[in-house]
């Protein structure tokens, strides 16, 4: 079946916190898709998405959850029951990155440079003590746009931040902060895409950051050697690798003074607004918004076709 036959479901919306950024994400794509003469139908997803995806006779999903239930497998084991092909990686690849104390393992045993980190459950919360050296970030185990992270440069801010972080996930990881360029690396399939510079006025790229126009500036291709753009585009691609990445997901990093590429993450189901980092980079390397909707579309996992 050709994609101008197929009957496309943009899954958005969701139950996460990110369920806002989702909804514009996935209005967007919608739109996209839209213009270029296909077949889009937008679902906003709740506990029913298994019955509305059979009412509504789904042929393929392009996934814009951004969150829990969206990036972390489980949208996906779903469809794989369904047998319908989507976007993005599979069950695996998805937990796995979503999973940010897996992911630090799983960097830490591939050589992949990351931040010097520690983790805590909930059962720790009464007896935590300050780890490595200030100053630190403190993150939920599995949540995106900066939800629920701090950074602490006083032991004074300790207590609040594990707090903050333990009311989203019942694992924090404690992360030694690195000082650097913040550089945001979209894929193509195996290949690296043009390099995003995003430097928030504010010094800390948090959720209002992310979202709110002129808060923070953004400079693609980032201005940086050869040498640097080919370490981080090699860093890149070993993470998109070893987190076995499909479509075009984004890699986070942070350049040191040295330029060492140290790993924050890849986000699966990266922002799909025509602001977005994913589009900006991919707009630079010549695909326009549209196009790249529909290089998504056509990288989906095709497993179940027939």
């Amino acid at each position: 079946m050709k994609l101008e036959e197929k009957k496309i479901g943009i899954l958005m919306g969701g139950l996460s916190p990110e369920r806002e950024v989702s909804l514009t994400s996935g209005n967007a794509v919608l739109e996209a898709i839209k213009r270029k003469g296909l077949n889009g139908i937008g679902i906003d997803v709740d506990n029913n998405i298994a019955s509305t995806l059979i009412e509504k006779d789904i042929d393929l999903v392009f996934i814009a959850l951004h969150g829990i239930y969206g990036e972390d497998g489980a949208i996906q084991g779903l469809l794989e029951y369904a047998k319908i092909p989507y976007t993005g990686p599979g069950v695996l690849g998805s937990a796995l990155a979503y999973d940010k104390v897996k992911s630090k393992e799983i960097f830490k045993l591939n050589n992949i440079p990351t931040a010097d980190y520690c983790v805590f459950n909930r059962s720790q919360r009464k007896k935590l003590k300050l780890p490595l050296g200030l100053p630190l970030v403190v993150k939920p185990s599995n949540q995106g746009s900066s939800i629920g992270i701090s950074i602490i440069k006083d032991k004074k801010e300790w207590g609040k931040a594990m707090n903050l972080a333990f009311s989203y996930a019942e694992e924090v990881l404690v992360e030694k902060f690195i000082e650097g360029k913040l550089l945001a690396i979209g894929m193509d399939g195996e290949k690296p895409m043009p390099i995003v510079h995003v430097q928030p006025k504010s010094g800390f790229y948090d959720y209002e950051a992310k979202y709110t126009n002129g808060k923070t500036e953004y400079t693609c291709p980032a201005d940086i050697t050869l040498k640097e753009t080919h370490s981080c585009h090699e860093t890149a691609a070993n993470v998109f690798r070893v987190l076995r990445g499909s479509g075009a997901p984004r890699i986070d990093l942070i350049m040191d003074p040295k330029g060492i590429p140290y790993v924050l993450e890849m986000n699966t189901i990266p922002g799909m607004t025509p602001t977005s980092l994913l589009p900006m980079a991919a707009k630079e390397s010549g695909i326009e918004f549209d196009d790249l909707v529909i290089k998504i579309l056509k990288s989906a996992q095709l497993d179940y076709e027939g």
